[in-house]
C-alpha cells in the first residue's frame, strides 16, 4: 500500500469559534499517532482543549508552531498514512517533513546564513521567528543565526535576543548588535556611533549637505546605545490565554457602553446562617460552604423577576435567554476564566455549592472543557475574597450585565434609630446601557438585596 499525507485541520469546536492558538504539540515529527489520540493543545477565547487525530499514522510535518493563531479549517499538520492509491505527487523532504513548515528563506533579519543551513531535527523551530523577535533583531542589528534558542523546539525567544545583546555589550566596543535605528524628524541627519558607556550622539545636517550621490532618501535615523540598565526591568512573554483575555476585554469596553451602580446590603443574618452550617456542611458534603451559593441563588431569583437582565444585544433586536446560566469568574495565577453553572435557577444551595467547588477545581487544574465555558448568560464574581470593598467590573461580552460581591465587613449602622454593629457588603453591578437603563437595573439590584437580606438562621439549605 502506498503512503500518503493526510491534512489535520483546525476544527470548529464551537459555533462561535473562528480561530484558535496552538499552545504546544504533544506529538513531534516521526512519532506514531493513533486515531483519536491527542496531537496538540490549543487555546481558544474560551478555554484550552486537546485536538485528536482523525487518522492513524506517523506525524510527518507540523505546519503551525506553538503560539501561532490560525483560523478554523486551516491545516495544522500532516500525518503519513497507509493509503490505497499513489502517494502524493509533491513529496515532502526530510527537512520539510520535520520542520514546522518553515521555508528556506524565512529567517529573520541578519540571518542570511540560516536560509541555507541544514535542518536540525533536535531544534525544529530554530529558524522560525516571531514578529517580536524579528523586530528586536532589526532594531539592534542582531544576526539571529548567532543566537542560541531556548524556546520549544530550539525557537529563539525575545529573552534569548536580549541576552545575546547583553553579552555583546559586555564585550565592549561599539558592536552593531547593541545599536538600534530610531527615526528622527527633520530635513536630514547623519549618525555618529556613541561610545560604549556614553550617550547616543546625533549630528544633524541639512538634507543637501555632503550626501553621497547614490545615498538613499530614507527617513533619517539615529543610532542609540542599549537603553536598559541591567536589573532595572525584565520582560514577560504574553501567553495565548492572556492574549485571549486581552482581546475579550478590549472588545467588551470598546463595543459595550458600560454603566455602573452599587448597593449596600445587610447580610448579618446570612453570616449567622453560614456560621451555623459551615462545619456540618463540610463533614456531610465534603466541600466548603461559602457565601457564593447564597449570592447566586439570590441573583437567579431576581433574574426570574427581571428576565431582561438575562439578554444580549443583537443590533436590530435584543435576545432574551430563557435558560439562566451563571458564568462564575474564577481566578488562577495567570488568568481569569468564567466556567458556567447551567440552569442555576433549578439548583438548591447545596447543588450550587457543589458546582462552584467542581468548576473552581477544574479551572485551577486546567481541566475545563469547552462545554464548561459556553452558554453563560449572566456573570457573578466574588471580588470580596481579596478584601475589595468596591469595584467596577467589565462585562463578560456579549452578556448584558455582571455583578460582584465585595468583602463583608462589620460596620456601625443605624437600625430603628439606634446604632448597631452589622455585617455589611456592597454589590456592584455593571450593565450594557444599550439594553438596560437605570430604572430596571435599580429594581433588579433592590431585588437581589431583598433576597440576600431574607435569609434567616432557619433557612433550609437542602
Amino acid at each position: 500500500m502506498a503512503k500518503q499525507l493526510t491534512e489535520i485541520r483546525m476544527p470548529q469546536l464551537a459555533e462561535s469559534l473562528v480561530s484558535a492558538t496552538v499552545e504546544r504539540w504533544l506529538k513531534e515529527p516521526g512519532h506514531r499517532v493513533e486515531m483519536y489520540e491527542p496531537i496538540c493543545e490549543i487555546i481558544t477565547d474560551k478555554v484550552n482543549a486537546e485536538i485528536p487525530s482523525t487518522v492513524a499514522g506517523v506525524m510527518a510535518r507540523i505546519l503551525v508552531g506553538p503560539g501561532e493563531t490560525v483560523e478554523v479549517g486551516t491545516p495544522i499538520c500532516l500525518i503519513e498514512t497507509e493509503g490505497e492509491g499513489e502517494a502524493e505527487d509533491s513529496p515532502v523532504s526530510a527537512g520539510e517533513a520535520s520542520g514546522y513548515g518553515v521555508a528556506a528563506g524565512v529567517a529573520g533579519p541578519g540571518a542570511g546564513s540560516s536560509s541555507s543551513s541544514a535542518f536540525d531535527p533536535s531544534a525544529p523551530m530554530r529558524h522560525r521567528y516571531s514578529p517580536a523577535v524579528r523586530k528586536l533583531a532589526e532594531e539592534y542589528g542582531v544576526d539571529l543565526a548567532a543566537v542560541a534558542g531556548t524556546g520549544l523546539g530550539g525557537r529563539i525567544t525575545r529573552k534569548d535576543v536580549l541576552n545575546h545583546i547583553s553579552r555583546a555589550g559586555a564585550a565592549g566596543g561599539t558592536s552593531t548588535a547593541l545599536k538600534t535605528a530610531v527615526p528622527v524628524s527633520g530635513a536630514g541627519a547623519t549618525t555618529t556611533s556613541a561610545p560604549a558607556q556614553g550617550p547616543a550622539i546625533l549630528t544633524r545636517t541639512d538634507a543637501s549637505a555632503g550626501s553621497a550621490p547614490d545615498a538613499p532618501s530614507a527617513v533619517p535615523t539615529v543610532e542609540v546605545e542599549e537603553p536598559r540598565a541591567p536589573g532595572r526591568e525584565y520582560y514577560i512573554d504574553v501567553t495565548p490565554i492572556r492574549k485571549a483575555i486581552a482581546k475579550n476585554m478590549r472588545q467588551s469596553v470598546s463595543e459595550i457602553p458600560h454603566a455602573w451602580t452599587s448597593i449596600e446590603v445587610d447580610v448579618t443574618n446570612l453570616v449567622a446562617l453560614r456560621n451555623r452550617w459551615k462545619d456540618e456542611f463540610r463533614k456531610q458534603e465534603g466541600v466548603n460552604l461559602t457565601y457564593l451559593p447564597f449570592l447566586i441563588k439570590a441573583v437567579v431569583s431576581a433574574i426570574r423577576d427581571y428576565p431582561i437582565m438575562n439578554s444580549v444585544w443583537a443590533d436590530d433586536r435584543i435576545i432574551v435567554k430563557r435558560d439562566i446560566n451563571i458564568s462564575l469568574a474564577v481566578g488562577t495565577e495567570d488568568s481569569v476564566l468564567t466556567p458556567v453553572i447551567r440552569n442555576a435557577d433549578q439548583k438548591t444551595i447545596v447543588g450550587l455549592a457543589h458546582e462552584i467547588h467542581e468548576l473552581a477545581r477544574k479551572t485551577r487544574e486546567g481541566k475545563l472543557t469547552l462545554e464548561d465555558m459556553q452558554g453563560g448568560t449572566f456573570t457573578v464574581n466574588n471580588t470580596g475574597t481579596f478584601g475589595s470593598i468596591l469595584s467596577v467590573p467589565i462585562i463578560n461580552y456579549p452578556q448584558a450585565a455582571i455583578l460582584t460581591m465585595e468583602a463583608i465587613v462589620k460596620r456601625p449602622v443605624v437600625v430603628h434609630d439606634m446604632i448597631a454593629i452589622r455585617s455589611m457588603v456592597n454589590l456592584c453591578l455593571s450593565f450594557d446601557h444599550r439594553i438596560l437603563d437605570g430604572v430596571i437595573c435599580g429594581r433588579f439590584h433592590q431585588r437581589v438585596k431583598e433576597n440576600l437580606e431574607s435569609y434567616t438562621i432557619d433557612t433550609k439549605l437542602y
